[in-house]
């Protein structure tokens, strides 16, 4: 679970760096696989606190205002000044692999990550979740390029391929393994001088 934290914190610090996802195997032999992914970027600066209330008003980068409540979870409050910016990082990431699986039937495991600042500090905080499942094709259809899978828990859900010619490297009843993750992370900056 450590591991987990450690790799969604540097992910997070690379969210600057564009995301550029949606690569699949172009070998004609390889199994498909690829993974899509988003990062999505945030600042908005203090204007004003109230500390009896935990009540922090934020700026966004098209001038409105936003008051929100702050939770007792964020210990660092009082280290908040007017001015700070706040920023926040949002990561999404989507990978699957065809898998001639050793596994019987599919599956499904949740790892969750969490992490703040230490006191004293200036508020931030990262969580993070990947849900990896294994799933079995249900059915393909190459005339509209999607392809129906259906979850361990029975569930079944059609999707468009984003590579419609891998359709033709899978059949019903194979497994694939698909990896969801995301995470956020919050920081607090002081005012520039």
């Amino acid at each position: 679970m450590r591991k987990f934290a450690t790799v969604m914190l540097a992910a997070l610090s690379l969210a600057s760096a564009p995301v550029a996802f949606a690569a699949e195997a172009d070998r004609s032999d390889a199994p498909p696989s690829g993974e899509v992914g988003r990062v999505v970027e945030m600042q908005a600066t203090v204007t004003a606190i109230d500390m009896a209330t935990r009540t922090v008003t934020l700026k966004g980068a098209d001038g409105a205002e936003t008051a929100i409540q702050v939770d007792e979870r964020a210990r660092n409050l009082p280290q908040v000044k007017v001015g700070d910016v706040v920023k926040v990082a949002y990561v999404q990431a989507l990978a699957w692999k065809l898998s001639k699986s050793t596994k019987a039937e599919p599956t499904v495991q949740v790892e969750e990550a969490a992490d703040r600042a230490k006191e004293g500090e200036k508020p931030g905080a990262v969580a993070g979740r990947r849900v990896s499942a294994t799933v079995t094709i249900e059915a393909i259809d190459t005339a509209n390029g999607t392809v129906t899978l259906k979850g361990p828990q029975g569930n079944s859900r059609t999707v468009k391929a984003l590579n419609p010619d891998n359709l033709r490297k899978v059949k019903v009843g194979d497994l694939v393994d698909i990896t969801y993750t995301e995470a956020v992370a919050l920081k607090v900056e002081p005012a520039s001088k």
